[in-house]
């Protein structure tokens, strides 16, 4: 039974991308592996989340969606087009999902073949270079940024490592030479095209080559500031909070984005700073304790001039 990606995020069709990523935000981080250790329903519900808003995120993936051009998992809706999936293993046992499909307008070679020298016939004498064949990899955030290789296996029974390189875009075609389908006459065998996918990650989420996170904090250490730990896509870091600082506050670490490739320049972690309230009775009651009447009021100004 098809699965609706608006459903699965619980946002209605004309959401706005705000709403989106709030909704994937919430849902993530309340079913994500690492705080659901052995819950395998935990893990699926992720995982779905995940695949619902890697389509929902992207406006042109989007559109076919809506248009239905491509079903919930991003395969094309025609049926007459030949497609397969499976999966990959990653270097520290991450499955990576991987899908392949014909190039798009691509003709079948046996058809071909048959009308040229009859049913049945055979295509002596014919020399032509092996078709390409395109697969999608859909590969982790993190392992996006840092780099990493995957190794797939392919139905026929072949392996093929794929070398993921740090800081690859999203849609970035790889090609592996001499992977696609076997040439005719003694013709080159075609390449394996293989488009990589990034999954989302439940915290942090790419802008061009910057990266972005929201950090929670206590009052105290954005009332009084200091040095905090910063967790980044390469390790954590440590990071100077102003006093006095306020939810929104948006702070830059630089060089802790995207690596540089070419000639594109590394890019910076933009961290927005969250403030949270400490919710034990003891904060609470201490906070009670020293509270003065007539102290501090958030909405003064804005009470005066209404």
């Amino acid at each position: 039974m098809a699965v609706d990606l608006y459903e699965t995020l619980g946002v209605a069709k004309d959401a706005a991308a705000d709403k989106v990523r709030t909704a994937y935000r919430k849902l993530a981080k309340t079913n994500h592996p690492d705080l659901n250790p052995g819950n395998k329903a935990a893990e699926e519900r992720f995982k779905a989340i995940a695949s619902a808003y890697d389509i929902l995120s992207d406006p042109a993936k989007r559109t076919r969606y809506d248009s239905g051009a491509i079903d919930e998992t991003g395969a094309e809706r025609p049926p007459s087009r030949p497609s397969w999936s499976d999966h990959a293993e990653g270097p520290r046992g991450q499955k990576y999902r991987y899908e392949r499909a014909d190039m798009a307008g691509g003709e079948d070679f046996s058809d071909i073949f048959g009308d040229l020298f009859g049913k049945g016939g055979g295509s002596e004498g014919l020399r032509m270079r092996g078709r390409d064949r395109v697969f999608s990899l859909d590969v982790p955030f993190l392992d996006a940024v840092r780099g990493t290789t995957s190794r797939i296996s392919l139905p026929e029974g072949k392996s093929m490592d794929v070398q993921i390189p740090a800081g690859i875009d999203q849609g970035q075609v790889l090609r592996l030479k001499g992977q696609g389908s076997p040439g005719l006459g003694g013709e080159a065998s075609g390449d394996a095209l293989i488009e990589v996918r990034i999954q989302p990650h439940p915290h942090y989420t790419r802008t061009g080559n910057d990266i972005l996170i929201d950090l929670p904090i206590s009052v105290c250490e954005a009332m009084l500031g200091g040095k905090i730990s910063v967790p980044t896509a390469t390790g954590p870091v440590t990071m100077t909070v102003p006093a006095k600082s306020s939810t929104g506050t948006k702070l830059r670490l630089r060089g802790r984005g995207i690596p540089a490739r070419g000639t594109r320049p590394v890019g910076d972690q933009y961290v927005t700073l969250q403030i949270v309230l400490d919710p034990t009775d003891e904060a609470l009651a201490a906070f009670l304790r020293d509270r003065e009447p007539g102290g501090f009021d958030p909405r003064r100004d804005l009470m005066e001039a209404a």
